[in-house]
């Protein structure tokens, strides 16, 4: 992977939108001034934990933890955003922030960035329900999508162990709009469908970085994708689009994927396994060839014959 010899200081910064009386926190880390500029990546977090743990892990010794450094190195301008709910935005609302809720947040969120930094188009990462989200915000605003990735994504739940076992909880998630996360169910994460994916001192740092700032987070994602699938239609997804499956992940069932892949119009389409990882990529034993495939696909150049 193309690094330079000395690695350039990260530094974040955060910025504020309002999405009516919601505010919404959002997070950035632009490129370093000497690298060139290569777009601008939107990474989209999932149903528990807020964005800045999923995509700005900073872990001692793990070379490039953190996604947005990695990519801000790189000379991508980097931005995610916590959804209502989640993090450092508003836990006001009595409501349970269902996929649909954080695609609004989404379109509030990239008009922000485009009036503050001037970008047009961005590259969007989902992961989990979070590609859920982008794949919903894809279809709503095709326009702000250059290219779309979708990580541990799920279409109709056929095939998913993980959902089929989430199911039986149904009443107990309909009761409510928010449900209790602690350490040992940031661990079940990664021990559910293949212990010995990630290695303990990044999920530790993992569940330190979710716990400071949620020790509950709402029940809408789980509700739509154990009762609401499918919430996209790939038919409507027009934009090129990078499929990612963990080759352990029981989210994300294999044949409902490739049946979604199919369907997408635009030739511009690639469907990657990752070997030996489970669900939470960025956080894998195997994080380095996460990263690899999705740089190759947001700087794969445009196409010059389309036939």
């Amino acid at each position: 992977m193309d690094q330079p010899a000395t690695q350039p200081k990260i530094t974040g910064k955060e910025h504020w939108t309002q999405k009516g009386d919601v505010k919404l926190f959002l997070w950035e880390k632009a490129a370093p001034a000497a690298r060139p500029a290569r777009g601008t990546v939107l990474f989209v977090h999932g149903s528990s934990m807020g964005s800045t743990p999923t995509f700005d892990l900073q872990v001692p010794g793990r070379p490039h933890s953190s996604a947005m450094d990695y990519f801000a190195v790189q000379g991508f301008d980097t931005w995610c955003v916590d959804m209502e709910g989640y993090g450092h935005s508003d836990k006001k609302r009595d409501i349970n922030c269902d996929i649909a809720n954080g695609v609004d947040d989404l379109e509030v969120a990239t008009e922000y960035i485009i009036k503050t930094n001037g970008a047009k188009q961005f590259l969007v990462y989902g992961i989990s329900s979070g590609a859920l989200r982008a794949a919903m915000f894809a279809q709503r605003q095709p326009a702000r999508v250059e290219r779309l990735a979708l990580d541990a994504f799920v279409w109709t739940g056929e095939g998913s162990p993980t959902l089929a076992e989430r199911r039986k909880k149904l009443p107990e998630l309909r009761g409510k709009n928010r449900r209790p996360i602690d350490r040992a169910f940031v661990h079940s994460i990664f021990n559910r469908d293949h212990p010995g994916c990630a290695d303990e001192k990044t999920i530790e740092a993992f569940a330190d970085a979710i716990l400071r700032l949620d020790d509950s987070v709402p029940t809408g994602t789980y509700l739509d994708m154990c009762s609401k699938l499918p919430v996209v239609d790939p038919a409507k997804i027009n934009v090129p689009t990078l499929i990612m499956r963990g080759q352990f992940d029981g989210i994300a069932g294999f044949d409902d994927l490739v049946e979604f892949f199919k369907r997408l119009p635009n030739p511009d389409k690639q469907f990657a396994v990752m070997p030996g990882i489970s669900h939470a990529s960025f956080h894998q034993l195997n994080y380095l060839i996460v990263y690899h495939i999705l740089l190759g696909f947001f700087s794969q150049p445009a196409p010059i014959y389309r036939g």
